[in-house]
């Protein structure tokens, strides 16, 4: 799919949402998510053959930014009983962002990927840091959830799925 950056910032559609299960409901945990480029190109849309075309080496790669779901620390318990959504996650071609947004290039292919972290794994954990690694962290990618980011939508038919489907698009439809 295609989802819009903007310099204000700009929330993912549709929002990341996971179910976990297997977690100690005793101990606590961090839920993040970051964004990782899927390679090293960068793409453009061909419209006479409606497909993404290779069209270059990648922009030089933004710090890496990492979104702690606001309910970090919570306990195995509570992560597993609930559905965890991504929905307040803002996407932003803006470099100089101060706001927490994760910052991507338009037109380059990127992968989410959520990180469950245990809470004494997670002591030094931080939106400007790289997730810790090692015992007690967890990453989870799904390939369904690539995407390509756009300053407007390229393709017609993600244009109109997006207008149908998202609520925050009412202005829009006919």
């Amino acid at each position: 799919t295609e989802m819009i950056i903007t310099k204000a910032g700009r929330r993912m559609f549709p929002a990341m949402r996971v179910k976990i299960s297997g977690l100690d409901p005793h101990q606590q945990y961090y839920i993040a998510m970051d964004i990782v480029p899927v390679d090293n190109k960068r793409y453009r849309y061909v419209y006479h053959s409606s497909k993404w075309m290779v069209a270059g080496n990648a922009d030089s790669p933004v710090p890496p930014r990492v979104y702690i779901h606001p309910d970090s620390p919570a306990s195995g318990e509570t992560w597993m009983r609930q559905v965890i959504s991504f929905d307040k996650l803002k996407l932003t071609n803006n470099e100089l962002d101060d706001q927490g947004h994760i910052i991507l290039h338009s037109m380059h292919k990127y992968q989410p990927r959520v990180h469950v972290i245990r809470k004494d794994c997670g002591d030094d954990l931080s939106p400007v840091k790289p997730i810790p690694s090692g015992e007690g962290v967890k990453a989870f990618s799904f390939p369904e959830t690539v995407f390509t980011t756009v300053t407007a939508y390229q393709n017609q038919q993600i244009t109109r799925l997006k207008i149908d489907r998202n609520p925050f698009a009412k202005g829009f439809r006919d």
